[in-house]
């Protein structure tokens, strides 16, 4: 799978915004603040239905325009495809596939499949749960149609359940809908703590070996799933933690306080780590993801980078890029540093500068 154009009509800082890729390695490079995340953005959001920084649809909207469109041409198995968005401020979303329109924003996983790679990713092991819990969510939400529902479900009865929880001091007839909301949230959760222990645990029979080459043999790299409950004992731990949930104010069970554990030779990477240990440990569950999409879809995920080889040290710059050289890649940086030019192959170069993309090669 590749993706070919992009075209922006009023996206972020784009007033108009046509970039034809490579389908190997793109570099695209300016100064901070110019709009090269922009870029990877409308394309995480094609294939996805959402930012990958948690943007809000009106936030993503120019300045002072109601609504912004993205077209995204992609190639997978030797046919185009067209997905087009249509971002409004005050409605939904609107999603074309070949000019027709699609209902459930789950209709578009699976035609195009892109994994994004940014700064803060280098991070996910040093900084809390959250993280971790949005590295699985992003990644499942693509690989599994049913997990996105479920997900969606899920956090929409949590929220429900946390305000009547907040609220049953000025509103006791809520304490007869809880229950209702308990089954709810349990039959929901189930699929999802199923779903990311699956995900974890295929992701660790992969991980090893590419950490293992990471740190020369010296590491090895252990990721586990560390659910706050047992799918099978959620529903008994919801009720017994039932006073503790009204005495909070909150509902403190549950899979939206899961995390996944790092040990590197037994050591928990989250709470004793180095730095160098932490991002090594990071990178390495990136590289991992790569091949397990491949080995799932049979075909190599996009990858965009986000800055981030600026970042790494050269150790794990050259072994990043000596693993990607063969899938299409869109990376942003700041400059033509000679790491790049000299350690790879560099198929199409994108300057941006004042709203505008060209310098193109």
């Amino acid at each position: 799978m590749e993706i070919k154009s992009l075209q922006l009509q009023n996206f972020r800082n784009y007033p108009e915004l046509l970039i034809e890729f490579d389908e190997k390695t793109n570099i695209i490079y300016g100064d901070n603040a110019q709009g090269k995340t922009n870029i990877l953005e409308a394309v995480y959001l094609s294939s996805t239905s959402r930012s990958h920084k948690g943007a809000k649809d009106k936030e993503m909207i120019r300045f002072g325009e109601d609504e912004a469109h993205i077209k995204m041409i992609i190639r997978k198995n030797g046919i185009d495809h067209r997905i087009d968005l249509h971002i409004r401020k005050n409605k939904s979303k609107g999603i074309a596939i070949d000019g027709v329109s699609i209902r459930k924003a789950s209709e578009l996983f699976g035609l195009i499949h892109v994994i994004i790679f940014s700064p803060e990713d280098l991070s996910m092991v040093k900084n809390g749960p959250a993280e971790r819990r949005r590295f699985m969510d992003l990644e499942l939400c693509q690989l599994d149609k049913l997990y996105t529902s479920e997900l969606s479900g899920y956090n929409k009865v949590l929220n429900d359940r946390n305000r009547m929880l907040k609220d049953l001091w000025i509103k006791p007839e809520y304490e007869e809908i809880l229950p209702l909301y308990d089954i709810k949230l349990v039959n929901f959760g189930k699929h999802i703590i199923e779903a990311r222990e699956k995900f974890i645990s295929r992701l660790n029979d992969i991980v090893k070996e590419i950490h293992y080459s990471l740190t020369g043999g010296k590491e090895e790299l252990v990721i586990s799933y560390e659910p706050n409950v047992q799918g099978d004992r959620f529903e008994e731990e919801l009720m017994r933690g039932a006073e503790r949930d009204r005495h909070q104010k909150v509902t403190l069970t549950g899979p939206h306080r899961d995390d996944i554990c790092f040990l590197a030779n037994g050591i928990d990477l989250r709470k004793f780590g180095s730095q160098g240990q932490q991002r090594s440990a990071a990178l390495s569950l990136k590289l991992a993801e790569i091949e397990l999409v491949k080995s799932l879809s049979r075909e190599y995920p996009v990858l965009l980078l986000d800055d981030v080889l600026s970042e790494l040290d050269s150790s794990r710059q050259e072994n990043l890029l000596g693993r990607i050289n063969h899938i299409q890649t869109i990376m942003t940086c700041t400059g033509l540093d000679e790491f790049v030019k000299n350690r790879l192959a560099v198929n199409k170069i994108f300057h941006v500068m004042d709203n505008k993309v060209g310098g193109y090669q």
